[in-house]
C-alpha cells in the first residue's frame, strides 16, 4: 500500500462548525492559512459555498449561509506515547 506524503510544513490544519450540525469538519489543507481566509472571506461575501481540498484531493464543500465559524492553524504534531503520563 502506498501513502501520499506531504509537507507538514506547509500544510493548515482546518476546522469548520457547520449550523445544526453537532460536529466539526477537521482536515489539514495543503493552502497556506492565508489562502483558506481569502477563500472563506470570498465565500462569506459572495453567498457562493466554501469550496476547499484536502491534502489527499478530497473536496470539501460548504454552503456560505451554514458556516459558523472557520479555524485555521498550524497541524498538531503527531505523538506517540507509551505509558503513563
Amino acid at each position: 500500500m502506498t501513502t501520499k506524503k506531504t509537507q507538514a510544513g506547509h500544510n493548515s490544519e482546518v476546522r469548520i462548525a457547520v449550523t445544526y450540525v453537532s460536529g466539526d469538519l477537521t482536515f489539514e489543507s495543503p493552502l497556506s492559512a492565508a489562502d483558506i481566509r481569502s477563500a472563506v472571506t470570498a465565500a462569506l461575501a459572495s453567498g457562493k459555498p466554501l469550496e476547499l481540498t484536502d491534502i489527499r484531493g478530497h473536496e470539501i464543500i460548504v454552503p456560505a449561509d451554514k458556516i459558523a465559524f472557520v479555524e485555521v492553524g498550524d497541524p498538531a504534531a503527531r505523538r506517540v506515547c507509551f505509558g503513563a503520563l
